[in-house]
């Protein structure tokens, strides 16, 4: 497996555990009655300020993995694996691993430069893939 094959595997499993520390809190918060009803009304009540952020972090690492995904995936099917895109690869990780807390904790600016740099490192993968 190429190293941005294991990044993306490790992303994946990331998003699991993301999803872990978003629905366990949220589930504490608005009670089960709820989360594992059909939800077709609003949140009954107001998640805490902490579980809002990780949801919304969650959601964040959706949309950064899907081009993400795509990047490893031109990467890897082009044949445009080498030292460059693999640091790439790792630093996208890491950057996703500091945004949880970043968010979570409010961090400003650094979780939007954090952001940026993942956001940064994935764009570097898919030029590198077209040239």
């Amino acid at each position: 497996m190429t190293p941005e094959l294991t990044a993306l595997t490790l992303a994946g499993l990331l998003q699991v555990v993301q999803y872990f520390l978003f629905a366990i809190p949220a589930n504490l918060e608005l009670g089960t009655d709820y989360t594992a009803g059909p939800r077709d009304t609003d949140l009954p009540r107001p998640l805490s300020p902490r579980t809002a952020r990780l949801k919304r972090a969650m959601e964040n690492h959706f949309e950064g993995l899907i081009l993400f995904t795509i990047a490893v995936t031109v990467v890897t099917l082009g044949n445009k694996s080498g030292a460059l895109t693999h640091a790439c690869a790792w630093t996208y990780l890491g950057a996703r691993l500091l945004y949880v807390p970043a968010y979570a904790f409010g961090w400003t600016p650094w979780r939007s430069l954090i952001w940026s740099v993942g956001f940064l490192a994935t764009v570097l993968m898919l030029l590198m893939a077209v040239t």
